[in-house]
């Protein structure tokens, strides 16, 4: 399998995805695109994952993004009007999803950049909630040297993340960046030693799933939805979004926990 599914047992709530295809520099084909579709959709469905971990295997890529000689090709027989195979079209069809451009995961997603991230793997990251990378990290946007457009987060969400100036870089000039201007500039939360990346990612992942579940999945959900918001609706749609929390067992639960001095032992519900 090119994409490996794992939930380690001592991060309770945590699933870990890797992509499993380091002498292909962890590009993304179509069988590759329709497993990590799979696990996406599994990791959303799945009340007993809270939070997720994306990373590469091998220690230079994390994600090269489309694979040169069968996706973008497939792509563009298939623009063409032209024929392709079942297992192309299916994995074309699952490239939103496989990316999450538009998919929305529902829990949130840690990435442990141990590599380059470029293109569609850049995309990968923008969609997670926190960034690890290791000091040897790159990270490029390079559609625009290719004569494409970048159809998955970048035009979308790269603008909210960081400077206007800084996306305008990154997306008009294709040139990469390391990972001192990626921190520099907001792209990561930290640079980690390879050797502590996986489990500083992990801890961070379990600190997450350790919380009410409903309670960061609607906070997840708030930090979306309301930011474009004006003041006065963007307090109303944070009422709106925490308020039935209160009337939930975990929030009793949690209650009980602090007179009782003890954790809480969430339900979600």
């Amino acid at each position: 399998m090119t994409i490996r599914f794992e939930t380690p047992s001592d991060r309770a709530g945590v699933a870990l995805l890797t992509i499993d295809r380091p002498d292909k520099a962890n590009c993304l084909d179509p069988p590759t695109l329709s497993a990590l579709a799979a696990a996406w959709e599994r990791i959303r469905d799945d009340d007993g994952i809270r939070c997720a971990v994306l990373t590469g295997a091998g220690c230079k890529v994390f994600c090269a993004g489309m694979d040169m000689t069968r996706t973008i090709p497939a792509a563009q027989a298939l623009a063409r009007g032209e024929k392709i195979s079942a297992k192309d079209f299916d994995g074309l069809r699952a490239v939103r999803t496989a990316t999450l451009a538009g998919f929305d995961l529902g829990k949130p997603l840690v990435c442990a950049i141990n590599g380059h991230a470029r293109a569609g793997g850049f995309d990968l990251m923008l969609a997670s909630e926190m960034r690890f990378a290791v000091p040897e990290a790159t990270f490029a946007l390079e559609e625009v040297a290719l004569g494409l457009y970048p159809t998955g987060n970048a035009t979308v969400l790269l603008p909210k993340q960081i400077a206007h100036v800084h996306a305008n870089k990154l997306l008009l000039t294709a040139q990469p960046i390391d990972a001192e201007e990626a921190l520099r500039i907001g792209l990561i939360n930290e640079i980690v030693a390879r050797d502590q990346l996986l489990g500083r990612t992990l801890d961070t992942a379990a600190a997450i799933a350790a919380n009410a579940p409903l309670a960061v999945q609607a906070t997840r959900r708030g930090l979306r939805e309301l930011a474009h918001l004006a003041l006065e609706q963007a307090f109303e749609g944070q009422e709106r979004i925490g308020r039935p929390l209160r009337a939930t067992e975990d929030a009793r639960e949690a209650q009980r926990a602090f007179i009782e001095k003890r954790r809480p032992v969430w339900k979600g519900r």
